[in-house]
């Protein structure tokens, strides 16, 4: 068989978003060894034998002249079987050379107690390959000339230095530890008795193809590093392998060969990956030879290292050289079997489609599909949300079902009351299956409209008051609504729709009635629509039928032991599907459900006190949020009587959890972080988070819910193996019916397992699968970001700043001052328009994008920076521009009251300081008495940190709801003083 090579595997375009690292090369990785038993006649011959070879070999002004001329020798004193003696061989194969070396070659010869004898030569790479290492031995056994030595030895050229290729990326399939030891781990796997015989390029198309398929790319590309070239991670040849679905194993190794023959085309790449061929019988050609055992390097010479071996009796393996922080023992045996796999394939039938070259074997697959099932949904009777919250009044009529501030409603008061508001629906003309919107803030009222709705056979469809009226009149118009509860007297409702307060529609309700209205409208119907942000510039409602819901409360009651002994708060908006979970999660299981004020969600210092008063149980929040509460109870206040957390909306680092567990012992609170979508019902995974998930920074959001099951799949829709990441698919119980009038993305989203005829959802959403079949979620695969729990189409606001005359392009990207801190983040603006006016760019925008949608920043350029390949550069976009401060008021006309005026002035001043120094120590840029808080990139986050700056500066104190309603210093200030 011909020598190998060293290939390495890496891609073309290394992903921008990684930050990569430079691996120097171990001092061990660019030397590599041969041990030679000795038959006990070449043993006989002694050292002084091979000595007088060596300094023969070495003299003169032959191809060897410069190398050492002297042969150490060491008395072993146990066996050559011994475990010492393994130890001992093992310790000088993986001696290194120094670092400052005058000779590039070391040769040793291992004399045991029981007469055996090992010849160990270790070399340097860049002055003996692998083939020149083989002479060189066989010279000092006694051969003849080989002219191979001539020809491969270069002990007078300097070792290479590392190429331009780069920084080694490190795997991102390898599940490997961030802060793991760097200690090289190894793994093996031994090849069957009949696995095929190749050469080094069948392997390297072998690995080729399943690093492109973790990689989620069809052209990686091979660097081929021959031995005698020098130091690792230097790229020589680098090769594309044109792994695409539609070409057979067989053409993408021709293909690979002969960009191999061709030769080096001056791309260059870095390996971090790497395959070593060294399955040859070394001992043929060594004269007194029993057998050989070689070493192609002393330390792995990539991050990952595959290495095709073959053992003294002539058994080959797959060995993987790796350290944790890279990869995980679990995946680096999954790589072994993968490649293996694959190689069989080629090497069997090269006619094989790379589509089709199934990496694992069919008890792998069967273990895949296991992984992505989750255990049975619960039994439970199907039927409508309302119908159940019924059947709980029935049962428990006085218990108390809602308490908002002042307002306390029992089970039987709230199905009473929804009955009533349920008839007046009727008698209003709202029938089974309508859309009835529900305009309202939270409070008690708003979930006896909800309830009503329900009980009327009709869908509701919520909204936040706080939206911009172009986005209530586009949700009013898209959902076809005749009917709207709200409070809002400027609603948006045009001369279709009827809008009415909840206080006008209980003056239309009988005065009793013997239960809800009569319905045809059952469990499959549409209970809500929420409607979540569009890539096409609008928003689009998401129609979930009430068994979801149902079923959602079947999957997690008993595992999160959820009863009428369970205080809940509803935190969130009702547009928010977080809220879903939060009000038909603690009704539906007889618990009690504490309605949350908007401005006491606001305030971390309120909230926590809420929970203490009315010992709440089951909490819901956003890490963002619940971060607030974590330094509330660090700053002293009392532990909150929390029995379970459950975290969603966004994603989860748990490290911000420790300094809770130090007050909330595992026993006693149980924290569980869930991944969800909108389109499948809320929550789809569940994972425990613990101390030790907390400490090592775990990804996990668990094993999908009973009933639900998840599969990670590439863009083709093929299935992927533990570790690798690509799109995650969602099916089961939680699958919501369809998007609201747009069919085409219903068929799009909303697909049919072609294999088991269930219906699934594609999520977007980028993860991957554990080996234990837990899910990661890796955030997005398009330009959908969360922030601060919403889900938010970037391509939305990008439209809606497209629509204003001045701005002829746009972009819009999440930026973070700080990686580690949520508040920090903030949503950017790009434009390129007529003129520089970005301020009114910006107010345009707050007439169509919630709140939480406008843009912190808008920033002009002459013209969008653009990649070669046409594409948005990010990495090229300066930093974002502060928005310019409103304009300030006039000064007041001089009138009787000036002097006190002036008075309350002066008294103000103290605090308006503060209010400086505050504001800019909270947003980190200057700050004027007339700026905008939210304007100057201010948001609900960063507004909680205000307020607990400034009682830790002496008392003072601005409830957050002042600050949404006076966002500058001087009204604040002048709020005060009057």
């Amino acid at each position: 068989m011909s020598r190998g090579p060293v290939v390495s595997i890496t891609h073309q375009d290394a992903a921008a978003a990684r930050t990569p690292e430079r691996a120097a090369a171990p001092a061990g990785a660019a030397c590599h060894a041969l041990r030679v038993r000795l038959t006990a006649g070449a043993a006989a011959d002694g050292p002084d034998a091979v000595a007088a070879r060596l300094t023969a070999l070495t003299a003169g002004t032959g191809p060897s002249a410069g190398f050492p001329a002297r042969l150490w020798t060491e008395r072993v004193p146990c066996g050559a079987d011994a475990p010492a003696a393994r130890r001992w061989r093992d310790r000088e194969l993986g001696r290194p050379l120094p670092v400052h070396r005058d000779a590039p070659v070391r040769a040793v010869l291992l004399q045991y107690a029981d007469g055996a004898t090992d010849l160990v030569v270790v070399a340097d790479r860049a002055a003996l390959d692998t083939t020149a290492l083989h002479a060189f031995t066989a010279r000092l056994l006694g051969a003849e000339q080989d002219t191979a030595l001539t020809a491969r030895t270069a002990a007078t050229s300097p070792p290479a230095e590392p190429g331009p290729g780069g920084p080694v990326e490190q795997p991102d399939w390898g599940l490997g530890r961030p802060h793991g030891p760097d200690t090289p781990v190894t793994r093996v796997l031994p090849l069957p008795a009949g696995h095929p015989e190749t050469d080094a390029e069948s392997w390297a198309t072998a690995l080729g193809v399943v690093l492109a398929r973790y990689e989620g790319v069809t052209r990686p590309a091979l660097a081929l590093l021959a031995p005698g070239t020098g130091a690792p991670g230097r790229p020589v040849v680098p090769a594309p392998v044109a792994a695409d679905g539609g070409s057979t194993l067989g053409t993408v190794d021709k293909e690979l060969r002969a960009a191999l023959a061709a030769g080096p085309d001056g791309t260059a790449t870095t390996a971090a990956v790497g395959l070593v061929l060294a399955d040859r019988d070394l001992s043929a050609g060594l004269p007194g030879a029993d057998h050989a055992e070689y070493r192609p390097f002393q330390q792995p010479p990539f991050p990952v290292t595959v290495t095709v071996t073959r053992d003294a009796t002539g058994g080959r393996a797959l060995r993987c050289d790796h350290s944790a922080r890279t990869l995980s023992d679990a995946v680096a045996d999954q790589l072994l079997r993968h490649v293996s796999q694959v190689h069989r394939t080629l090497a069997e039938a090269p006619d094989t489609l790379v589509a089709d070259a199934r990496p694992w074997d069919e008890e792998e697959a069967a273990r895949l599909a296991a992984h992505r099932r989750s255990a049975p949904l619960p039994p439970f009777t199907p039927r409508r949300i309302d119908t159940a919250v019924a059947e709980i009044a029935a049962a428990r009529p006085d218990a108390v079902a809602v308490r908002c501030e002042d307002t306390r409603l029992t089970y039987g008061e709230l199905d009473r009351r929804a009955d009533r508001l349920a008839h007046a629906l009727r008698a209003l003309g709202v029938g089974d299956r309508d859309r009835v919107g529900v305009c309202l803030e939270r409070s008690a009222e708003m979930i006896v409209v909800l309830l009503a709705v329900l009980k009327a056979g009709a869908t509701y469809v919520p909204m936040d008051p706080a939206y911009p009226e172009d986005r209530l009149a586009y949700t009013t118009s898209d959902a076809g609504l005749t009917t709207v509860l709200t409070d809002r007297a400027d609603f948006p409702g045009g001369t279709d729709t009827r809008v009415l307060t909840p206080a006008a529609l209980e003056d239309l309700a009988p005065e009793r009635c013997d239960g809800p209205p009569p319905s045809a409208a059952g469990a499959d119907d549409p209970a809500y629509v929420i409607y979540t942000s569009g890539s096409t510039g609008r928003p689009k409602g998401c129609v979930v039928p009430h068994v979801n819901v149902l079923s959602l409360m079947a999957a997690t009651t008993g595992d999160f032991g959820l009863g009428a002994d369970d205080t809940w708060t509803l935190f969130h908006s009702s547009a928010f599907d977080f809220s879903v979970w939060e009000i038909w999660g603690c009704l539906l299981t007889g618990g009690r459900l504490v309605v949350v004020p908007y401005w006491v969600s606001r305030s971390p210092e309120d909230f926590h006190r809420l929970l203490r008063e009315e010992r709440v149980t089951v909490l819901s929040q956003t890490p963002s949020a619940f971060a607030h509460l974590v330094e509330v109870e660090r700053d002293g206040a009392d532990p909150a009587p929390v029995r379970l957390v459950v975290f969603g909306g966004e994603g989860l680092d748990p490290r911000m959890l420790l300094p809770w567990f130090d007050r909330h012992p595992e026993t006693a609170c149980r924290v569980v972080n869930m991944y969800g979508i909108t389109e499948t019902t809320v929550h789809v995974t569940a994972q425990t988070v613990t101390r030790a998930e907390a400490l090592t920074a775990s990804k996990s959001v668990g094993h999908a819910l009973p009933g639900w099951w998840v599969r990670v799949a590439d863009p083709d829709g093929r299935p992927l193996p533990a570790g690798v990441a690509g799109e995650i698919y969602v099916g089961g119980a939680g699958v919501a019916a369809h998007y609201l009038n747009k069919p085409e993305l219903t068929e799009q989203r909303f697909l049919t397992d072609v294999r088991t005829g269930e219906r699934l959802y594609r999520s977007g959403d980028k993860g991957r699968l554990l080996p234990d079949g837990r899910l990661e979620h890796l955030g997005r695969l398009d330009s959908q970001v969360k922030l601060r729990g919403f889900r938010i189409e970037l391509d939305e606001i990008r439209s809606v700043l497209l629509d204003d005359p001045q701005v002829t392009a746009a972009a819009v990207v999440l930026n973070r001052t700080d990686p580690d801190d949520a508040a920090t983040a903030q949503l950017d603006a790009y434009v390129v328009m007529d003129g520089d006016d970005t301020a009114s760019v910006r107010q345009r925008a707050t007439r169509f994008l919630p709140e939480y949608m406008v843009p912190s920043t808008v920033t002009a350029l002459e013209r969008m920076p653009l990649t070669t390949n046409g594409k948005l550069d990010t990495r090229r976009l300066p930093r974002p521009a502060a928005a310019p401060a409103p304009a300030a008021p006039a000064a007041p006309a001089a009138t009787p009251a000036a002097a006190q005026a002036e008075s309350a002035a002066a008294q103000a001043d103290t605090f308006e300081q503060v209010l400086l120094e505050v504001w800019r120590e909270v947003l980190g840029v200057p700050v004027g008495p007339d700026d905008n808080f939210f304007d100057l990139g201010g948001n609900s986050l960063l507004a909680m940190r205000v307020g607990a700056a400034l009682r830790r500066r002496g008392g003072h104190t601005v409830a957050m709801r002042d600050l949404y309603l006076r966002p500058t210093i001087r009204q604040l200030a002048a709020d005060r003083a009057g």
